[in-house]
């Protein structure tokens, strides 16, 4: 079987919520661990990572711990950054196995096409955070924020992210209506020169399944782990959309 989740947002908003959630997390791959042959983290598995040469963020012990685990059980981890975590770096492949993309790719399992990625930049619209992107990922910008002390760097960073959830209007977590939601648009887009069955991001927090304007294929938003507990598993047969509950 092949899993994908999303929007773990480790970290946030602090550290009795997010420790809990990481234990459930946790619970969550140890009842797929039998199971898995693969597994996606489709982006903002961390409301913040950065690496400097010798130092990593503290914590996610028991998350961490559970990758190496499963690495060494012979599960294949990819995971791809989103727009909290996109300074990820080789820390976790090293560690604890996991293939980290920044782009959207298209994979095959069985005889079916699935297009994923965490969804932030793609589509049309939201031109501030893509030219901020821009920055953000430009390689003199991290050389010059890993000139920060840590204490002064993941403060910023835990600030800005913090402002970033509180500025976020109650409509974004809402359904737009189909020609308003940018990744069906970037959906509808991609379709008219290549072939997918499915189409899977996170980012939005909002959990979708649609069917394309071709009446064929589906976009799936995996929504969040604040809240929801939903992931997917997938196989030669098709896929399956299911909520975790302890």
């Amino acid at each position: 079987m092949i899993y994908f989740a999303s929007d773990f947002h480790l970290g946030s908003p602090n550290y009795e919520t997010s420790n809990s959630r990481e234990k459930e997390i946790c619970r969550w791959l140890d009842s797929i661990k039998d199971k898995a042959s693969e597994i996606y983290f489709l982006g903002d598995t961390f409301d913040f990572w950065f690496e400097y040469k010798a130092v990593v963020p503290k914590g996610y012990i028991r998350f961490l711990g559970k990758l190496a685990e499963l690495n060494d059980r012979g599960v294949k981890l990819h995971m791809c950054v989103g727009n909290h975590d996109l300074w990820i770096g080789k820390y976790l492949q090293i560690e604890c196995g996991v293939t980290v993309f920044s782009e959207p790719k298209t994979i095959q399992i069985g005889s079916f096409k699935y297009h994923i990625h965490h969804g932030d930049g793609l589509g049309p619209g939201d031109n501030r955070y893509k030219f901020l992107k821009k920055i953000f990922t430009n390689f003199w910008a991290q050389k010059a924020f890993k000139w920060l002390h840590p204490d002064i760097g993941f403060s910023l960073a835990s600030y800005f992210s913090r402002k970033s959830r509180a500025s976020e209007k109650t409509e974004e977590r809402i359904f737009k209506g189909y020609e308003k939601e940018f990744l069906i648009s970037y959906c509808d887009e991609y379709l008219k020169e290549n072939e997918v069955d499915f189409f899977i991001f996170g980012h939005r927090h909002l959990a979708l399944d649609i069917t394309l304007a071709n009446n064929k294929s589906r976009y799936i938003n995996l929504g969040e782990w604040f809240k929801g507990r939903r992931y997917l598993e997938a196989n030669e047969s098709g896929l399956r959309i299911l909520e975790f509950k302890q």
